[in-house]
């Protein structure tokens, strides 16, 4: 599915007013890059100086998501999309666990460079599987750092861990910025069209409620609903 995005600029930065409020969370080990694609994401910029994240830290980014397929002005909604870069260290999983649940889709980086960072894939999964607020939530897999020639691991084994996984699986670098947006935005595609699902099937649940309720006078016999007309 593909989709319109657009940073909301001018007066509308002084929008409270949203539609969605849509927060997901980057995970992997400390290293693995999570800082500096969320500052690429936001800010447009590389930050070249490693500092550790120290528990949680969040960015906001205000957009307007359209669905290609719904072309009237009440198919563009306003989101503001929180991204949570959480501290990879062990010390501090027990402060980043309480997040999981609040998050609506998962963002998990690995170094490219480092094969150890993408050993912990499977525990990070694990992790979010048991926290989060879904059995099967939405997940993308995040290889980072791929400009860098020192690769440890191959494009061939992520995407065949990933395929295993069955989630999503995209090649990023924070430094020159390839595929960082993209990969936000395939989160976000995948989140609202769960969003989008789950409104459906609430109002098709709603809608045969309401015909199953008129039902029984509906299978009145005429003589029946001659009498229940009656005003005597």
């Amino acid at each position: 599915m593909t989709r319109s995005l657009s940073k909301i600029s001018g007066e509308d930065n002084l929008d409270t007013n949203y539609d969605f409020l849509i927060k997901f969370l980057l995970l992997g080990d400390s290293g693995v890059g999570k800082t500096c694609f969320l500052h690429r994401y936001t800010d447009k910029e590389f930050k070249q100086k490693f500092i550790a994240t120290v528990g949680v830290d969040f960015r906001l980014k205000k957009l307007v998501y359209e669905f290609p397929e719904e072309d009237d002005e009440d198919s563009k909604k306003k989101i503001h999309l929180q991204l949570w870069d959480t501290a990879g260290q062990e010390r501090y999983r027990s402060l980043t666990k309480a997040f999981f649940r609040d998050g609506m889709g998962f963002l998990l980086l690995f170094d490219l460079a480092s094969e150890n960072s993408f050993r912990s894939v499977r525990q990070w999964l694990d992790e979010i599987k048991e926290q989060a607020y879904s059995d099967e939530p939405d997940i993308v897999l995040v290889g980072n750092k791929n400009d860098l020639d020192s690769r440890e691991v191959t494009t061939a084994e992520a995407k065949k861990l990933a395929d295993e996984l069955k989630i999503a699986y995209v090649e990023t670098s924070a430094a020159t910025g390839e595929n960082v947006e993209y990969a936000v935005n395939h989160l976000l595609d995948l989140v609202m069209k769960r969003m989008r699902d789950y409104v459906s099937h609430m109002e098709q649940e709603e809608g045969s409620a309401s015909v199953s309720q008129q039902q029984p006078s509906q299978r009145l016999s005429p003589e029946a609903k001659e009498k229940s007309s009656c005003p005597c």
